[in-house]
């Protein structure tokens, strides 16, 4: 029996075709790029002190919507759609550029059109299909999907690694090396969208298939 599909549905279209071998060598060099347009959307805080008894704190806007969510769906039963859309976009840019990191396209990434990598997941009904005080503890259920994707995320370094020479000596991303890299991707992002952006209360299967 095929198992049922999570709610949060992430795949990138496999590049059928010889890759920019130029570009791959150069991958994190021309992706500072939309790294640095990403950081700004994506926020950051930065603190420094101006002498010994003052602290001077600054912090960006922008970033993934958690608390927010999390008040709205405790408090009044709500998921303000604007929120939903602003988390789902800037999650599918930040997939984009990890894809892009991880050589799974070659394509520059957009910073609003999907390209080949897609991430999925229906709004809500907070009402009905969410537990108001789920969200206090869901970041602590979620520990153990922590340690295994901690030890995903080194295999898939490696695997970018190796990715990447074969890339460079025929051109092409072997299959497996390319299933194994999207899985621990849809994993994460399954991770994220129930213990952070909060739009599903079932858990995340330990598995990377869809």
């Amino acid at each position: 029996m095929q198992p049922t599909p999570y709610p949060v549905q992430f795949s990138v279209d496999y590049p059928d075709r010889p890759l920019n071998r130029l570009t791959t060598f150069f991958r994190l060099v021309v992706a500072v790029p939309i790294l640095t347009v990403l950081g700004a959307v994506a926020g950051g805080t930065w603190q420094w002190s101006a002498d010994d008894r003052t602290t001077v704190v600054a912090a960006g806007a922008g970033g993934l919507l958690v608390f927010g969510p999390l008040l709205m769906i405790l408090f009044r039963r709500k998921y303000p759609r604007w929120w939903f859309d602003w988390n789902l976009e800037l999650q599918r840019f930040g997939n984009r550029v990890v894809a892009y990191l991880a050589l799974m396209d070659d394509r520059y990434p957009s910073t609003d059109e999907q390209q080949s990598v897609h991430l999925d997941y229906r709004y809500p009904d907070a009402a009905r299909e969410l537990n108001r005080g789920l969200p206090l503890v869901k970041w602590l259920l979620a520990v153990p999907h922590y340690v295994v994707l901690f030890f995903l995320q080194i295999a898939a370094f490696v695997v970018v690694v190796i990715a990447w020479f074969a890339i460079l000596f025929t051109g092409g991303y072997p299959r497996g090396l390319f299933e194994f890299v999207e899985g621990v991707i849809r994993w994460h992002n399954r991770v994220v969208a129930y213990a952070f952006t909060l739009v599903t209360d079932r858990y995340p299967p330990f598995r990377l298939a869809p």
